[in-house]
């Protein structure tokens, strides 16, 4: 197998940027060749261009799949970076909770609608279905729904298996909590169907019209855009103002801002971690 040369790097680098929207830079060749070696191999392909003229000649879309599992980042893990979880136990959650009880009056079933937009492999999703369990006890009285979204169709489907390995709980999983959200399958762990009902999973691409029959109290699209060009940036967050409740919020990446990308959104800050909600006149 041949190294990557210059032509096929930008070749490679405009192909991913149609399919997934990153923007690959000249610096980021060795991604290219490291993750879509294997792909290489199964295919036969002796170089990065012959792969490239196999993935854009398969009419079955098998192989464009493949690429967008291999290059896009599944960087993931149980409670991943704890703030934004500590955030929605003690702040979003019983924010929310208590407007829409003003709003709905006693007694009448509150409807919680959570969105992590790009959710890899689950983590995410099941991480917010626990806090949600453990902030809102009664769940008679919510109506709640968390939805799991990906480009990668790899990435989904393990989702929605909802097992893992034990290194995979151990990053970040409360040791004394596994038993009481898990149960045993030989080696692996498997998410309880108490929590596991609570979520459904499907691929889409962020940067396609967004169409859904309910908008969400609450979006998680952490670590997202920072593969994305200013401008796709502005389409992303663009979209997901316009699905996300007048009272919803918005949860980004530690390292993310707004600032000068998505003028709809205003920050609101609770301790050292930020979250955005709709600003006058945008809800």
């Amino acid at each position: 197998m041949n190294r990557l040369d210059d032509t096929e790097f930008r070749l490679w680098a405009s192909y991913v940027y149609a399919i997934t929207r990153i923007t690959l830079d000249a610096s980021k060749g060795y991604l290219i060749e490291t993750r879509l070696a294997a792909l290489a191999r199964e295919t036969n392909s002796q170089s990065y261009k012959a792969l490239l003229d196999k993935v854009t000649a398969d009419g079955t879309g098998a192989l464009k799949r493949k690429v967008i599992g291999a290059i896009t980042t599944n960087e993931t893990s149980f409670f991943r970076d704890a703030a934004p979880f500590e955030m929605l136990r003690y702040k979003i959650l019983p924010d929310l909770v208590d407007s829409r009880r003003k709003q709905l009056g006693v007694g009448r079933q509150l409807t919680l609608r959570i969105w992590s937009a790009a959710c890899s492999t689950g983590q995410e999703v099941y991480s917010t279905a626990i806090v949600c369990k453990e902030t809102l006890p009664d769940a008679n009285k919510y109506d709640l729904r968390i939805l799991g979204t990906d480009i990668s169709d790899k990435v989904v489907a393990q989702a929605s298996a909802g097992k893992y390995t034990k290194l995979e709980i151990d990053r970040g999983f409360p040791p004394d909590k596994v038993a009481a959200y898990f149960q045993a399958e030989g080696t692996d762990f498997k998410v309880r169907d108490s929590i596991r009902a609570l979520a459904t999973f499907k691929g889409i691409n962020l940067l396609e019209p967004l169409a859904f029959p309910n908008k969400f109290d609450i979006i998680f699209c952490r670590n997202v855009a920072i593969y994305f060009s200013d401008a796709d940036k502005r389409r992303l967050y663009d979209g997901l103002s316009r699905v996300l409740a007048p009272d919803g919020c918005l949860i980004i990446g530690s390292t993310e801002s707004l600032t000068g990308i998505c003028p709809r959104f205003e920050p609101k800050r609770y301790l050292r971690s930020i979250f955005y909600q709709l600003g006058p006149g945008n809800a």
